[in-house]
């Protein structure tokens, strides 16, 4: 396609000179260099803006959140495959990452999009709760989930869940967005049938949404915080390598259904 000067891609997150390296209108090296932290400094990168610092509290208490929990399904994908190519570090935390989808990592943006759903109705003068239940009603006649609820393991709310909200408050930012998500949580009973608590991926947007955060950039926290957590793993894993023990772990596991050949294990 012919680029016209109506056309002409833009940006306005950087460019450089011979002499210098401009972020966001600003010099990289004389005004953000040892002058801003790297979570002010996304935020800065992500929006234009520097943050407040009720803001930066409550971005940084994301990131550090989310950044491990422990041997998921990304984690294993990581270190399987730095134990296949251990001269590629950056392509098993690609593999890691990969995987950032509805299921795993992927749910704070979905949860924060119906909680922006939710809060167009509260702000168009519906009441709280019904604003909310209409908008659950209408996620799963379409045959979605409601994100951001319910564990594996934590059956009571996730512990992280209670310790984001009390920066958030304490930070004195938005409060709605955290509002909304109780009221969600509330009605789990009526709508699903059972009483699913708030988890960190439903905690993560209610906090962020209300920090100014754009929900169009929700699915980068986990993105950022999981890429520290499988930096670590793989330091570890050139340390203390466990990535085949992991892959020889799900051939233990497996258990063949196909046809087999005739006399197929007969000399074991």
């Amino acid at each position: 396609m012919k680029i016209g000067k109506a056309t002409v891609p833009r940006t306005a997150i950087s460019t450089s000179d011979a002499h210098s390296i401009v972020i966001r209108g600003q010099d990289l090296s004389k005004d953000l260099i040892g002058k801003i932290s790297f979570v002010d400094h996304f935020f800065f990168l992500l929006t234009g803006k520097y943050p407040t610092s009720g803001q930066s509290e409550v971005l940084n208490a994301t990131l550090v959140a989310i950044a491990d929990h422990g041997l998921v399904p990304s984690v294993q994908a990581a270190r399987m495959t730095f134990a296949a190519a251990p001269d590629a570090l950056q392509g098993a935390v690609a593999a890691g990452i990969l995987g950032c989808g509805s299921v795993i990592l992927g749910a704070s943006e979905t949860a924060g999009r119906m909680y922006s759903e939710i809060d167009v109705l509260v702000t168009a003068g519906k009441p709280l709760g019904s604003a909310a239940h209409e908008v659950m009603k209408s996620w799963r006649a379409a045959g979605r989930s409601i994100p951001g609820y319910g564990h594996p393991q934590h059956k009571e709310r996730d512990a992280r869940v209670d310790a984001l909200f009390a920066v958030s408050r304490s930070a004195r930012t938005d409060q709605r967005f955290i509002e909304i998500a109780a009221a969600v949580e509330a009605l789990m009973p009526d709508v699903l049938g059972k009483p699913l608590k708030l988890n960190v991926s439903g905690a993560i947007p209610a906090v962020l949404l209300g920090a100014g955060f754009p929900v169009e950039a929700l699915r980068g926290i986990p993105i950022l915080a999981r890429t520290a957590g499988l930096i670590a793993h793989l330091y570890e894993e050139v340390r203390q390598p466990i990535g085949f023990a992991l892959s020889y772990q799900a051939t233990r596991e497996m258990e063949y259904e196909g046809t087999l050949p005739a006399g197929f294990g007969m000399n074991e």
